[in-house]
């Protein structure tokens, strides 16, 4: 079991900067930042883009691998993302993962479209393809329902041979495109009032993804703090947590920093322990 963090980007640098060092002396695998232009978990709060962040990341770390938690049509067209994640790329030494989801209803408004859950779903499914190819290929011509470009060139190329897609996906379609066109699948669960219902979701939906053609060998992600207890409320929910995650498949598991209120209200000196009881791995 791999274990990851996610660091909200609700902070100046000067404060967040040493949350990003930090995940990685505690030995945490991978780190992520969610990519919205507002979230609505803190809709009032600043909040400082993605793309750049992880940036400033890269230059004060060395080994852990950074991500988007996770990228979306939204806001984004995949020939301009495509640069970021070259950069991205680069600027980490390959240690670049690609998060990749339909996105959430408030970044899907908030530049004055409206399209329905099915519509979003249909880009989405144009998006990653497309982006694929832009990182794979030079001179991309595509025309398509949503996206379009003429002789795209996509010079340097990744660091790697291959940038790894982790493709979040609850839906019978998109559980298809995470196995087709991702490296990795992330699921938030599908829902539940309970901790247990929410469990029986994350089952339900493991159960369905090794189903699905072309799932074999993926890595498998985990948001644990998408269930109704927060993961690090102490270090014996987070190891049972873990725990019934392995046991149903993952290969990787994902916490949020501790925040002094909610969302993700808890006590750094929890993660703290966490790290030093050798819970996480290096």
């Amino acid at each position: 079991m791999r274990h990851g963090i996610s660091i909200l980007p609700d902070l100046p640098w000067r404060e967040a900067g040493p949350r990003w060092r930090a995940a990685e002396e505690m030995g945490f695998s991978h780190a992520w930042v969610y990519d919205h232009l507002v979230w609505g978990g803190l809709p009032d709060s600043p909040w400082f883009p993605a793309v750049p962040t992880l940036a400033a990341a890269a230059g004060v770390t060395s080994t852990i691998r950074l991500g988007t938690f996770v990228t979306s049509p939204n806001f984004r067209h995949p020939y301009v993302f495509a640069r970021d994640v070259l950069a991205l790329d680069d600027l980490s030494g390959g240690r670049f993962l690609c998060g990749l989801g339909t996105g959430g209803d408030l970044d899907a408004t908030i530049l004055g479209e409206t399209h329905p859950l099915r519509a979003r779903v249909d880009r989405f499914h144009e998006f990653v393809p497309l982006l694929d190819r832009l990182l794979r290929e030079d001179h991309v011509d595509h025309d398509g329902e949503w996206y379009a470009v003429r002789d795209a060139r996509t010079l340097p190329g990744p660091v790697r041979d291959r940038v790894p897609f982790v493709v979040a996906a609850n839906g019978p379609r998109s559980l298809r495109l995470a196995a087709s066109h991702g490296d990795a699948w992330v699921t938030t669960g599908a829902g539940g009032d309970t901790v247990e219902e929410w469990w029986a979701g994350v089952a339900a939906l493991a159960a369905r993804f090794t189903d699905t053609p072309g799932s074999e060998g993926k890595d498998r992600y985990l948001l644990l703090d998408a269930s109704p207890q927060f993961s690090l409320e102490s270090v014996g929910v987070y190891e049972e947590m873990t725990g019934r995650a392995a046991s149903l498949g993952f290969t990787d598991t994902i916490t949020h920093w501790p925040r002094p209120e909610d969302p993700y209200a808890g006590s750094e000196a929890t993660l703290e322990e966490v790290a030093s009881r050798s819970t996480v791995d290096p």
